[in-house]
This record gives C-alpha cells, structure tokens and sequence, in this order.
C-alpha cells in the first residue's frame, strides 16, 4: 500500500488494543485461549468480585504483571514512538491496553483509558493518587496500603467503572484531522465510538488490523494485516 502523507496542519489521533499487545505474545482478553479463560469476568473484573476475593483478583492481575515483564515492545510499538518523535505535540496516543510496552518503545504523550497494570491505587478511593507498583504478588498479605490505610487495588478500570481520561481524549477526538484505530475489533464501548466522533469533527479515519473492524464503515482507509508489519513506513510526514 502507498503511504498515508501527514500534513503539517494535520493532528494525529492513535487508538490501539489488544490486537498490538498480542503481535507481543500477550493474549487478548477475548481470545479463545486468552486471559479469562478459567475465570468469569464476574469472578476477577469487577468491583465486586475486589470486594469478595480480593486475592483471586490481586493473584490474576500479578500474573498479569508476570508474563508483561517479560514482553517486549513490537515494531508496531516502535513505528508509533517514532511518529510521535516527528510530531510532537500534533501526536496523541489513546490505547486501551493496561500493559507498558507503549513506554518501553518510546512513547510518551499517551493515555490508558482502562488502566495501568504497573500501577496500584486505593481501594476506597480517598483520592491518593495511584502509585508506581511492578510487584508480583504470592499472597493478599504482601500487597500494600494505601496512605490512608487501606488496601491498594490494581489500577485498572473494572467492567462498571468508568474509563479514564475520557474528558481529555474528547479534546483531543474533537480537534484531529486524522485518526488512526490500530488492533481493536470495534466491540468495546466507549471506544468503538471514538472513530465516529472523530468523522463528526471532519478527520479522516483509518483502520489497521488482520480482519475487518465491527465498525468497519466509519473507516474512510482500511489496511489489514499485521499492525507490526503495516505500520512501519505506512505514514509519511511532509
């Protein structure tokens, strides 16, 4: 395929999921032989199961942790740092992964709408902001507190909850040009609606990924294929 040519006036919008993680080795969460597998979503993603069993769920997310650290970055990961390397401040990454392979690659100007899996916030949700927290934990008892005492929860963003960001990510949606979704199927809400929202506010919208999105419509350029194969050399900035 030719390349897409980027403007200077033009802004850039990145949305990614768990279809670029995947090109890493992490599993998806929809897969057949992907990370709820074994577990109902009710038993390790939702407030309420924190609550219930909260080692069931702090023992999931550790491995979670476990089998991130030892991912590395894919040359899809590497072609977004470099982009955004060229244009600053017109470049801005949403992903819906948890994990941090985004930053080890070299991004920085970037947002996780569900959450980091290298963070841990308060359970109670006093306000303490969330911490920095790599530990794979073997029990409840090692995990740590909050300031205010209680006990820490993974900083991720629970079926029920509210995604995070959504304020800035709007900003951003409402004043691209154009709009990239990378490795996402177009099933999960809110951010299957961000390609329609950026068609209102004028930009060109382009899809990559092996199989044709949910929301395949909204795409006025659709490349499929393997996100660490079509993205290097996809985009030339004039």
């Amino acid at each position: 395929m030719t390349s897409i040519s980027i403007r200077p006036t033009d802004r850039v919008f990145i949305l990614t999921g768990a279809g670029i993680s995947a090109e890493s080795g992490l599993p998806t969460f929809r897969a057949s032989d992907g990370l709820w597998a074994g577990h109902r979503v009710e038993d390790i993603c939702t407030p309420e199961a924190l609550e219930r069993n909260p080692a069931l769920v702090w023992d999931f997310y550790s491995k979670r942790r476990a089998d991130c650290a030892k991912a590395e970055p894919n040359p899809a990961h590497k072609a977004l740092a470099e982009l955004e390397s060229k244009l600053g401040e017109r470049f801005f990454l949403c992903t819906q992964n948890v994990d941090d392979l985004h930053e080890r690659a070299g991004s920085r100007c970037l947002v996780h709408m569900h959450g980091e899996l290298a963070k841990s916030r308060c359970s109670e949700e006093c306000g303490a902001p969330p911490v920095e927290d790599h530990t794979v934990y073997a029990s409840l008892d090692e995990v740590g507190r909050c300031i205010c005492g209680a006990r820490l929860r993974p900083h991720i963003v629970f079926f029920g909850e509210m995604p995070l960001e959504m304020n800035r990510i709007q900003q951003e949606l409402n004043r691209s040009t154009l709009m990239a979704v990378i490795g996402t199927s177009g099933s999960v809400y809110p951010a299957a609606n961000f390609v329609h929202w950026a068609r209102q506010a004028g930009a060109k919208t382009i899809y990559i990924g092996p199989e044709r999105p949910l929301n395949a419509e909204a795409f006025t350029t659709i490349v499929e294929g393997k996100a660490g194969e079509a993205l290097p050399g996809l985009f030339a900035v004039e």
